[in-house]
């Protein structure tokens, strides 16, 4: 095959190819600048939670492990 064939269809492939990304992106449902608000604050208020929850958990058995194994 020579290169300039190829060169032109991998061309057309990769046009094809993009135009059918932003086909498909026309078609996703976007979320409102209300929820994505809302859903970003919950997933920060659980993260912080879940962080608070484990470092409470992660502090008790350091200590636990530092009083009743090592002695100290």
């Amino acid at each position: 095959m020579p290169a300039a064939h190829h060169s032109a269809t991998t061309r057309r492939s990769r046009i094809r190819f993009i135009g059918e990304i932003i086909t498909e992106l026309k078609k996703v449902v976007w979320l409102s600048r209300r929820e994505v608000l809302y859903l970003s604050t919950l997933v920060l208020v659980i993260s912080l939670t879940a962080g608070l929850i484990l470092g409470a958990i992660d502090y008790g058995f350091s200590a636990l492990v530092e009083n009743v194994l090592v002695g100290r």
